[in-house]
């Protein structure tokens, strides 16, 4: 079964039929959903399992980005689920007691997990490792889990297994660093001109401590220590020497949304470009069905070095543990009351 090199959208709480029919096609590897897309656990597991039939695999992978915060895609405005904090609700903890932020993090994460389990969604775009810097955007602020690397890193590692210890994957973003973009690069493409010292020392240790993770998304970034004109999710360089080489990543590489307007160009010349700089997979969630087509058409198969990280991503997904609910619903109720 050939399977395309590429994550798509959709549009609504349903599939449509031509929806169904563009899924069933093109076969993309992944769906990702959106609030647009999460009404009820019920309509979500419809809605999850109808896209697996329409690609014909079991296992195909549901991302979302349930960070907790004001990135929550399944929350309010709906009272389907749980309010979760946002990231730094778990370094403020960590601040005042360690074991108990850390704690909180791993515990806090399993319980996010079984609403993702329930609904049908396996992977979710967490832990965010990058760094936030004095003057950078607040696209990244309260999502990063501190301004130090020492609980960014403790902290991501263990809310990440708490994910996975409830059957979810964990995409590792924004690699390798979005902390210090003066720009929102949904709205316009960051350049960040620090030293390449300046990079080592702060942005890419949290990625580094968590190399061995099964899946990463790039950051539309432009380093000009690195590469003076293409943002990570283009640069062939940085993806080889920093990412694969420097960092150690070997999972997995996913871009950021092709959506975004940090990217310039048509969908056709996003995703050729992406893949040529050595993203495995191309991510776009805009749910445009007219674009899903262009970005399908590009992407082609999942194959090689690609499919054998895809492979083994979901290879490495294990059975939800035995965690203690009633503990973890208490260390909720503690982030939420600050």
């Amino acid at each position: 079964m050939t399977i395309g090199a590429f994550i798509s959208g959709c549009a609504g709480h349903a599939l449509s039929p031509a929806e169904c029919a563009f899924f069933a096609r093109t076969s993309p590897w992944g769906l990702i959903l959106f609030r647009r897309n999460c009404e009820t656990p019920d309509q979500l597991k419809a809605l999850t399992s109808a896209f697996r039939q329409a690609v014909g695999r079991k296992n195909a992978p549901v991302f979302v980005d349930q960070e907790g915060g004001r990135v929550q895609r399944l929350g309010p405005p709906s009272n389907a689920w749980r309010r979760y904090p946002a990231a730094r609700a778990y370094g403020e903890a960590y601040a005042k007691d360690p074991l108990t932020g850390l704690r909180s993090a791993r515990n806090v994460g399993r319980l996010m997990a079984v609403d993702l389990i329930e609904a049908g969604i396996t992977a979710n775009c967490v832990p965010v490792l990058d760094v936030p810097q004095p003057g950078a955007h607040e696209i990244i602020g309260s999502r990063a889990y501190s301004d130090r690397i020492e609980p960014i890193m403790a902290l991501a590692r263990a809310h990440a297994a708490g994910f996975a210890d409830g059957g979810v994957l964990p995409v590792i973003k924004h690699i390798p660093g979005h902390g210090r973009a003066r720009a929102d690069s949904h709205l316009e493409l960051p350049v960040v001109e620090a030293s390449r010292a300046e990079l080592e020392a702060i942005d890419f240790p949290p990625f580094a401590a968590l190399a061995d993770a099964p899946m990463a998304m790039s950051a539309h970034v432009v380093y000009t220590a690195l590469d003076r004109k293409l943002p990570a999710t283009l640069s062939k360089k940085i993806i080889s020497t920093v990412i694969r080489k420097q960092i150690g990543f070997r999972g997995l590489l996913m871009t950021d949304d092709l959506s975004m307007k940090a990217l310039s160009g048509s969908y056709a010349e996003k995703t050729k470009a992406t893949l040529a700089a050595g993203c495995d997979i191309v991510l776009h969630c805009n749910g445009e069905l007219d674009q899903m087509e262009e970005v399908a058409a590009a992407a082609g198969a999942l194959k090689g070095r690609a499919l054998a990280r895809a492979r083994a991503a979901l290879k490495s997904a294990r059975k939800p543990q035995v965690f203690d609910r009633k503990q973890a619903l208490s260390d909720l109720d503690a982030l939420l009351s600050g």
